[in-house]
């Protein structure tokens, strides 16, 4: 499972670096009067899919957090030199 959401994630994130580089350059940043902070009622498709990955890539790295703290709930004590004889607790990768 962590593996198909970082893979998605990886190919997200080239997805995005392409399309932001594809946009023209307005100048002035995020607050320079060109950016979301506008009046302009129309935005550009390219836009809208800029910020439809921004905010896919944003609930991948979420995912992926959350994740990797259950994973590493799970190996909790063995990593720290827990006791050899100890049973382990149930990991959703065990199932």
């Amino acid at each position: 499972m962590q593996n198909v959401v970082l893979s998605v994630h990886l190919i997200l994130a080239l997805l995005l670096i392409g399309v932001v580089l594809l946009q023209r350059s307005e100048g002035g940043g995020l607050l320079g009067g060109g950016g979301v902070m506008s009046n302009r009622g129309a935005t550009s498709a390219l836009q809208k899919v800029t910020w439809l990955l921004a905010v896919a890539f944003l609930a991948t790295s979420i995912t992926l957090t959350i994740l990797a703290t259950r994973f590493q709930r799970c190996l909790g004590p063995r990593q720290h030199g827990g006791r050899p004889g100890r049973k382990r607790r149930a990991c959703p990768a065990d199932a």
